[in-house]
């Protein structure tokens, strides 16, 4: 049945399309029409990252928007960070540090070794880039950084485009906090759609870990009208949530941050997820891919 489904996907191919399977089902690189040396990921069809190698700076989809602006806000413009990326994809976060942040430390956690394969062979990085990829499980690859490594953590993991349940537990992020320096900020992109369990929780846990947070999405997944994606931002000292407000609402699809009060109000009581009760994300709908 996979099968049938990836040959019929084929056959919708746009023209300059590269293929190929992967361990996550069937990666797709489709050109973009707009620019010469853009290109969109698509794995079983669901659109991943998009990344413009002439302008590894420009961030297409929203949630990597977000994502960028928190990498702006994570130190004073243009320090180099240490940056630690759960999840590679196309590489794209990594690449947009390296061009706003030159001189800057990467490593990136990816499971997906056909993936990387992939992306390393028809999308490659710059080889002035500090950039290291390790092929291992994002919590495996997280256990191997020294503690206070970090800047900046991002997590953006996805298996058949849920996150897998042991990334998303107190114990999970008690590594996080333990690898990241003081003043640190981790980000995560999160899925979720109505009733929105999942992001309560995902803000609950959070909550248990790091006294500062902030989310920012699109403000009707934010009142669980649509499936979409949220960025969780969280730190052990006060966000620049007022530049990120700016930011968000600014974009050219804008979003809303919600931080204090009102994102307590938001989570609802949830509980905090454990490794003992935790559960992948909640699979998106068809619709939420067009």
């Amino acid at each position: 049945m996979a099968r049938k489904a990836r040959q019929k996907q084929r056959g919708r191919q746009a023209p300059g399309t590269v293929a190929e399977p992967v361990d996550g089902g069937l990666a797709e690189l489709v050109p973009d029409p707009e620019r010469a040396r853009a290109w969109t990921l698509l794995i079983d069809g669901a659109p991943q990252s998009h990344v413009d190698l002439d302008d590894p700076a420009r961030l297409s989809f929203s949630y990597q928007r977000r994502l960028g602006h928190v990498a702006d806000l994570a130190a004073p413009p243009g320090r180099p960070v240490n940056a630690l990326h759960l999840g590679g994809g196309a590489f794209t976060l990594a690449r947009y540090i390296a061009a706003t942040r030159p001189r800057s430390t990467q490593q990136i956690v990816e499971l997906d070794a056909p993936l990387v394969q992939l992306v390393r062979r028809e999308l490659p990085l710059d080889p002035g880039a500090r950039i290291r990829v390790r092929g291992a499980d994002a919590r495996a690859g997280l256990a191997r950084i020294p503690d206070g490594w970090a800047d900046l953590v991002i997590a953006d993991v996805f298996s058949g485009a849920r996150t897998p349940a042991h990334l998303t537990s107190t114990e999970f992020l008690a590594e996080v906090r333990r690898v990241l320096r003081p003043g640190g900020h981790y980000a995560a992109n999160l899925a979720d759609g109505p009733p929105l369990a999942h992001l309560r929780g995902q803000i609950a846990t959070a909550a248990a870990l790091f006294p500062e947070l902030a989310l920012a999405a699109d403000p009707a997944v934010l009142r669980g009208r649509l499936f979409g994606n949220a960025v969780l931002v969280a730190s052990d000292t006060p966000l620049p949530v007022a530049e990120l407000t700016r930011r968000v609402a600014t974009d050219p699809h804008p979003g809303r941050v919600e931080h204090g009060r009102a994102l307590t109000d938001f989570t609802g009581g949830a509980a905090a997820v454990t490794d003992a009760s935790a559960r992948p994300s909640p699979a998106p709908p068809a619709s939420a891919f067009g």
